[in-house]
């Protein structure tokens, strides 16, 4: 005999309390379901970064900087920028194993995925190295030697007068630190020692002999000058000498400054000094001038004999004839000297 069951509406009538349990579970399997078709097109970004196949590579050189992983592992996929640790001194080696890598990373960043390596399971690190040829070396010594000894004295140039050996050294910017040089700077010829350094350390320490010279654009005579002829009239030009031997101020002047004349007679090929040149002369021994005296508001107006010759701004000895009394007086121009009682 055949039972008949009854219909869900009914039972759901008989028994309120199952027909919830299995709305609950029906409506959480569906919130699930949901979440999970949402969410998969995001997992790259919850899930580690993905770097690809890792080939550990044998050996590998680095600066000094330190030690990064993008240097050690050749990768199908970009790699971040992470620094394992600081560089070996320069000219010793370090050695890594594959598994002191992964544990330095998973410290450093933990977010890399790292699990399909290939390639040696150790890997030896050396420094860059670099040949110093003697041009890089003239280079750096006259940079340090133009910065401390000779400034804005000239434009240095060195040389070495005995044969540069080329050391290693590191394939990174360097500087040298001067140890020992002349007493009295720069000289045509010295021996210096010197030490090459990195940002970090330093390299060794060297000695050179080296000739030098300092170039600089300077007014030279052409020709025989004479004492009192004009600058603007004067042959003269500009050249470009070594002047490493010249400890004097240097003549700097306008060529068409006509309120200068020459001190003294300039033989030809002659470089000129500031001490050949000086302002033009204006008023001249023997000369009758008016000169001014002023004393307060007090302003006279007086004829006075010029006792040496002078330029504008210059004091100069004059003597008023009546009294033949000396007096001092500023040149104004070359008619005027005025005089302060």
């Amino acid at each position: 005999m055949l039972t008949k069951m009854p219909s869900t509406k009914a039972n759901a009538k008989e028994n309120p309390r199952t027909f919830l349990g299995v709305f609950l579970v029906f409506k959480t399997w569906l919130v699930l379901s949901l979440l999970i078709f949402l969410t998969a097109g995001f997992q790259p970004l919850v899930l580690a970064a993905d770097t690809g196949s890792l080939e550990l590579m044998p050996n590998a050189q680095v600066d000094g900087r330190g030690i990064y992983l993008g240097e050690l592992v050749r990768s199908s996929q970009p790699l971040p920028e992470v620094r394992l640790c600081d560089a070996p001194d320069f000219g010793k080696t370090t050695q890594f194993s594959r598994a002191q890598i992964i544990n330095q990373l998973a410290a450093l960043a933990p977010e890399l995925a790292l699990t399909n390596w290939t390639g040696t399971d150790t890997i030896m690190i050396s420094r860059k190295t670099r040949t110093l040829t003697e041009m890089d070396t003239l280079a750096l010594l006259t940079s340090a030697l133009q910065k401390d000894f000779v400034n804005d004295r000239g434009e240095l140039e060195l040389n070495f007068t005995q044969p540069w050996d080329p050391p290693t050294v590191p394939d990174e910017p360097l500087t040298v630190k001067i140890l020992e040089s002349p007493v009295a700077g720069v000289a045509p010829s010295f021996i210096i020692r010197f030490e090459l350094c990195t940002g970090t350390e330093t390299i060794g320490t060297w000695q050179a002999s080296l000739q030098a010279h300092i170039w600089r654009t300077v007014w030279a005579a052409h020709s025989n000058l004479q004492r009192g002829e004009l600058v603007s009239e004067a042959d003269i030009d500009q050249e470009r000498r070594d002047v490493l031997n010249i400890h004097e101020t240097l003549a700097q002047f306008s060529v068409d400054d006509s309120s200068l004349q020459l001190a003294e007679g300039i033989e030809a090929g002659n470089i000129l000094l500031a001490r050949d040149l000086k302002p033009k002369t204006v008023i001249h021994r023997g000369q009758m001038a008016d000169a001014l005296l002023q004393d307060g508001a007090l302003n006279i107006m007086m004829k006075v004999e010029v006792l040496e010759d002078g330029a504008p701004g210059q004091i100069v000895e004059v003597r008023n004839p009546a009294s033949m009394r000396s007096l001092s007086g500023k040149v104004v121009n070359d008619q005027t000297v005025e005089i302060s009682l």
